[in-house]
């Protein structure tokens, strides 16, 4: 990623502009024309960069959401995770060192919904995944700077 981009990404990781303008206001802030926000944020999602541009609710305020793992072997993981990835329902995914080795969250507009997408997804990729509702929130300001 070039300056720009991580300037961009860094500016809006949290304070998306609530307007009905939100990408010229973002264009404005940093001195640039909007058509470039646009363009910069079409590539990073078209090269996985990044994943989705929108808000992040507070879990259990609208929809249903839950924190889920698999356990996969090693030489599977990157294959496993494309597939988990592919689902709109997918925020992101992570590699983590243990016996569950591929962890991500999932969220659907409504607990039905949910279920069906875990099911689908042990089905196609033929691993059980743990579902690991959340039970008690805690807030995580999760921030990650790119721009130093």
């Amino acid at each position: 990623m070039n300056d720009l981009e991580k300037r961009l990404l860094d500016a809006f990781q949290k304070g998306l502009p609530l307007s009905p303008t939100p990408y010229r206001d973002m264009a404005d802030m940093l001195g640039i024309s909007e058509a470039l926000v646009l363009k910069i944020l079409t590539r990073l999602q078209q090269t996985g960069v990044i994943s989705r541009i929108g808000p992040v609710f507070k879990p259990k305020r609208i929809g249903a959401s839950t924190l889920a793992a698999v356990s996969v072997p090693p030489d599977k993981l990157d294959q496993v995770a494309s597939v988990i990835s592919s689902y709109q329902e997918v925020n992101h995914n992570y590699e983590r060192e243990d016996d569950y080795n591929l962890w991500f969250v999932v969220t659907a507009p409504s607990s039905a919904r949910l279920e069906e997408v875990l099911k689908e997804m042990e089905r196609v990729t033929g691993y059980p995944i743990l579902n690991l509702p959340l039970i008690k929130q805690h807030h995580i300001d999760l921030g990650f700077p790119l721009w130093c």
